[in-house]
């Protein structure tokens, strides 16, 4: 029988990764999504049920297993060098001149400088063991695990030599960019600049299961080391590479005129606004390897080789408007609507003017010759003013345009915001967190159904949610009777929850569950956290001066506290009744870690914090215990070499005097 098993899913894992590779790397799908998620899910399943048997290229790697990144340095045994930056087609002329001083009739390789993070991927008997950053060219970072989540980097090789490392580059494509920026935008977190920063800031994710969720790619474009294999040039290293599975440098190009090389720098130039990818530049090398050796490297560069940078294009226009849009954060975003001109390829009229402090630096006023550019070759930004039109700078309006509320804007702040938690423009994404699980916990209220209806006007706020007529539910696409009473119930329900989880729900910035859980604790009651100061409130352990004038601000404002009456008129718990049921763990703080063998890390979180301890997610001097399960990692190494003390379930249990979870 486990013969049969492993077989099968050894035979699963090549035909996954068949697939992979056609959808990939060819973008050559050979079967329909369909197919491909019943054959992924059959080979998921066999995996959890015999882990033993689990292949080093499972599609599981993919999307991020429980492994926590370290970081730790690695040594690059060959040296990840940078290369030279060019600015003319001159400097390209000049570089040719000076190969041929030391080598005869080279040949050269033009490829696009694609605008990511370099990276090197090292491969021992077919089998992906290591992957860096380049960090400094000599040292850099361990991102295995977070390589493994990238579906174009092979995690086996067929027919390999017993080692192998190659070079790349990590890049986040246009589309992964947009969607990643729109869904930033829908939780009101800071937007990634461009996609190299959002490359980057994606592959340096403790978890692997962010990475995985950014969707990035990668491009080969050297072969740094081989065992076994007779190479001569850098073309037949691409095509070599190739035949392994591997991504490589997208239309490179080889020719030994520099004159066909410089035209190709041109045409990449003027195609670079079509390309799904970002590049900022294209790369020209000498093909023959052994006249690389010849050529050496200086300090800091190959001689071999040179990057033509592209100038951004940058274009002038009239300011005709501004229009202020409330993000679903109350922030108030200015954007320019400018006549329409033409950049990297795509019309553009429209850019974003951040905040008040971009606009004064600027002396932006409607009616200005603007100069607009594209930042990263993909964002519409404001370069400069080229010519004012002698009317006031702009100013953001002192009320909200969505609702006429009065807007605020905090010390050490550039973002204005909407003060008033019921804004329509704010009023999904603040619905959304209120019937999430870590706040009040409407099953049944997800996205969908909530944006249906706002849509049909069932619901305009938070508190319409518990006055909604179960008829209407009911006459809804795709609920029925069933659905609006379980909906009812669920509704219903949270009305006991403690006061902890409202306070969470009611989105004050800079205030999460578990601060939400102390704020409860401290004041007991809805009404005595509204009527505490703010210096009264960053008297709690673990609030700072910023959170508890966050808690204080959004209780001075009307439109929050009528919404809080409200919701206790329609019969919401204001009381907290989740205080510690003793206090024999009071001052000790515990770090869990790993598997534990009968509790969930929810469950034995709650029985220490209901004994009076606090839960840290880290390890530090003040840790006082490490609870250990199965798999337990670094933090488990931390305790260790700080001389924490490390137990396991039944010790906790025993220092609790409890043998089962609380309730």
């Amino acid at each position: 029988m486990s013969e049969e098993i492993l077989k099968k899913i050894i035979e699963l894992t090549k035909t996954v990764e068949k697939y992979n590779y056609h959808y990939y790397v060819l973008d050559n799908p050979l079967v329909p999504d369909y197919e491909y998620d019943r054959v992924n899910h059959e080979l998921m399943d066999l995996e959890k049920q015999y882990p033993q048997y689990v292949q080093p290229n499972s599609p599981s790697f993919r999307i991020g297993g429980a492994v926590y990144n370290t970081f730790a340095q690695g040594e690059h045994t060959v040296r990840m060098d940078s290369l030279q930056d060019v600015f003319s087609l001159e400097e390209i002329r000049d570089f040719d001149r000076k190969v041929r001083e030391t080598v005869a009739a080279p040949r050269y390789v033009v490829e696009h400088k694609i605008d990511g993070l370099s990276v090197s991927l090292e491969y021992t008997d077919g089998i992906f063991t290591r992957g860096s950053t380049r960090g400094d060219g000599f040292v850099g970072e361990d991102v295995t695990e977070n390589l493994k989540t990238i579906h174009s980097i092979p995690l086996k090789i067929e027919n390999a030599p017993h080692f192998l490392e190659v070079r790349g580059e990590v890049y986040m494509p246009r589309s992964s960019f947009e969607k990643l920026a729109e869904r930033q935008e829908q939780e009101g977190s800071q937007r990634f600049k461009n996609p190299r920063n959002a490359a980057a800031g994606s592959l340096r994710q403790k978890d692997p299961r962010i990475t995985a969720s950014r969707m990035l790619d990668i491009f080969i474009f050297n072969l740094q080391q081989i065992d076994g294999e007779e190479l001569t040039s850098h073309a037949q290293s691409l095509k070599y590479l190739e035949s392994l599975g591997f991504k490589v440098s997208p239309e490179y190009f080889v020719t030994d005129d520099i004159e066909a090389a410089v035209h190709q720098i041109e045409t990449i130039g003027m195609l670079r606004g079509k390309l799904p990818y970002d590049i900022d530049g294209a790369v020209v090398k000498v093909d023959n390897l052994s006249q690389r050796e010849q050529l050496g490297i200086t300090a800091k560069y190959p001689k071999w080789a040179v990057a033509f940078k592209y100038p951004p294009e940058e274009k002038e226009t009239i300011l005709r408007e501004i229009e202020i849009n409330v993000g679903r954060t109350g922030a108030l975003t200015p954007t320019a609507v400018f006549d329409p001109i033409t950049l990297a390829g795509t019309t553009v009229s429209r850019a974003v003017l951040h905040n008040q402090d971009f606009i004064d630096e600027k002396q932006i006023a409607i009616g200005d010759a603007i100069v607009v550019r594209k930042a990263g070759e993909i964002i519409p930004e404001v370069v400069t003013v080229a010519k004012h039109a002698g009317g006031p700078v702009y100013r953001i309006p002192d009320r909200c345009p969505s609702c006429g509320s009065e807007v605020a804007r905090e010390e050490g702040e550039a973002v204005i915001r909407c003060t008033n938690i019921e804004c329509p423009a704010q009023l999904l994404r603040n619905l959304i967190h209120f019937c999430s699980r870590d706040a009040m916990d409407i099953d049944g209220l997800g996205p969908a159904i909530l944006e249906l209806l706002i849509q049909e006007k069932i619901i305009s706020s938070a508190t319409d949610l518990y006055s909604m007529d179960p008829a209407r539910i009911a006459a809804l696409d795709g609920m029925g009777e069933t659905s609006a009473e379980n909906l009812r119930r669920s509704v219903e329900k949270s009305k006991g929850n403690d006061l902890s989880r409202l306070v969470f729900a009611l989105g004050i910035r800079g205030i999460g569950a578990k601060a939400a859980q102390l704020l409860a604790r401290k004041f007991g009651t809805m009404e005595a956290i509204q009527a505490a100061s703010a210096e009264e409130i960053e008297s709690i352990d673990g609030f700072g001066k910023i959170m508890a004038e966050n808690v204080a601000e959004f209780f001075s404002h009307q439109p929050n506290c009528d919404m809080i009456k409200r919701l206790k008129d329609a019969g919401v718990n204001m009381t907290c009744q989740d205080q510690p049921k003793s206090d024999h763990l009071a001052g000790k703080t515990f770090v869990l870690t790993g598997t534990l063998p009968e509790l969930s890390r929810s469950e034995a979180k709650k029985m220490i914090e209901q004994a009076g301890g606090k839960v840290s997610s880290s390890v530090s001097k003040k840790t006082d215990y490490v609870v250990a399960g199965e798999e337990a990692g670094s933090k488990l190494d931390k305790a260790n070499e700080l001389g924490i003390a490390v137990i396991g379930e039944q010790e906790l249990r025993a220092m609790l005097g409890s043998t089962q979870p609380v309730e």
